[in-house]
């Protein structure tokens, strides 16, 4: 049996235990996944991936309000309440979900047909490995953030309760014990138990006369988040990119908006390798020195994506990746991408998180925006 996800159950006493199971037979097996079932036992709640409670008839509303605090001790999750509509059991999830609604505790019905409750369970099961697998990641600032990224600061404490990620501040003299950047960056993540990283990379032209960004180039393809310019929200925003999808993200600036038509160009110099299908060397854009990546990333659908420093904004958009160009007068990584919703363009003229977003291959609004409740 699949440990990733467990099933509970609510049963009002004065239906015939019989009929319900018979229904729960059914009912399970048509939703096509693999499961424990706990039953009523509510020992263990929490323990899964994803934990589902299965109101399976009526009446059961005071049952569930007994159980709520030993509920809540065990779990800080939303309470995804399961349904086949059998016996009043639609009725009795709403009444519980507008309980917990009134007292701002999160929670979800999944009810309809088989296949829209299959689908609802897969991606909450993907939601929930990628919440448990961002707790207790480490990630490291070192140096502060650059000195324009006037907004791009973070709240730790609301980091680590809503996310359970710790930063970790690591003074930029670290980087300078070894010659190679990317060795010394390795380094650091080993002695410091990092997943991740930013780096306030511009100090590293003057005291090394070199670029990060073939080093962080790297090491985002390796597996690490690797960030630019000691921005905390972008490295947070990667982070999340990377636990829920697996994936790098491309961390790139607005460099040029048509709010007309809903065509925006993003450009950075330097770009995860296992994101592009080739990729040319360049000096840095601004100094001109060290190296800078252009990188070329297949065409097609992608998503821009953003959270704020005390994770309570964020915003989403899906568009395609219309063409990738190499301008002189640009960062080296460039791309022109064509938003779905041209409206949403204004986002960024008038209440932008920031000018880092990240970019990423693939449309993932539903995925993104359901890691953040």
């Amino acid at each position: 049996m699949n440990k990733n996800i467990a099933i509970f159950t609510l049963t009002s006493e004065l239906h015939d235990e019989k009929s319900v199971s018979t229904v729960t037979h059914e009912f399970l097996t048509s939703l096509g996944i693999e499961y424990e079932l706990k039953s009523n036992d509510y020992n263990n709640y929490g323990a899964a991936c994803l934990n589902l409670i299965y109101v399976r008839t009526g009446g059961t509303e005071g049952i569930f309000l007994k159980l709520l605090p030993e509920l809540q001790a065990k779990s800080n999750r939303p309470f995804y309440l399961l349904t086949s509509g059998k016996s009043n059991s639609l009725a009795a999830s709403m009444e519980i979900l507008s309980y917990l609604r009134q007292h701002n505790i999160e929670g979800e019905i999944i009810h309809g047909s088989p296949e829209y409750m299959t689908q609802r369970i897969c991606l909450l099961q993907k939601v929930e490995e990628a919440h448990r697998s961002l707790n207790g990641v480490r990630l490291g600032i070192i140096g502060k953030p650059s000195d324009w990224l006037i907004s791009s600061h973070a709240d730790k404490e609301q980091v680590k309760d809503r996310l359970g990620i710790e930063l970790v501040d690591i003074p930029i003299n670290k980087m300078y014990r070894q010659q190679d950047i990317y060795e010394s960056l390795k380094t650091i993540i080993d002695e410091n138990q990092l997943q991740g990283f930013t780096l306030r990379c511009f100090d590293l032209l003057t005291t090394l006369k070199n670029t990060g960004c073939m080093a962080l180039a790297r090491l985002n393809a390796e597996g690490y988040v690797a960030g630019c310019e000691g921005d905390v929200p972008a490295m947070l925003t990667m982070m999340i990119v990377r636990s829920l999808l697996g994936i790098s993200g491309f961390q790139a600036n607005p460099s040029n908006i048509n709010p007309d038509t809903g065509e925006m160009l993003f450009a950075h110099c330097t770009i995860p390798l296992d994101m592009v299908e080739r990729y040319e060397l360049d000096t840095h854009f601004e100094s001109g020195i060290g190296v800078g990546i252009r990188g070329y990333m297949k065409e097609g659908p992608v998503t821009i994506f953003k959270i704020s420093g005390d994770i309570q904004r964020y915003f989403i958009a899906e568009g395609t990746l219309v063409r990738n160009q190499a301008k002189p007068d640009l960062c080296r990584t460039q791309q022109v991408i064509q938003l779905d919703d041209k409206s949403q363009v204004q986002y960024f003229l008038t209440n932008p998180i920031g000018n880092h977003h990240i970019i990423m291959p693939g449309h993932h609004k539903e995925l993104l925006e359901r890691i953040l409740m």
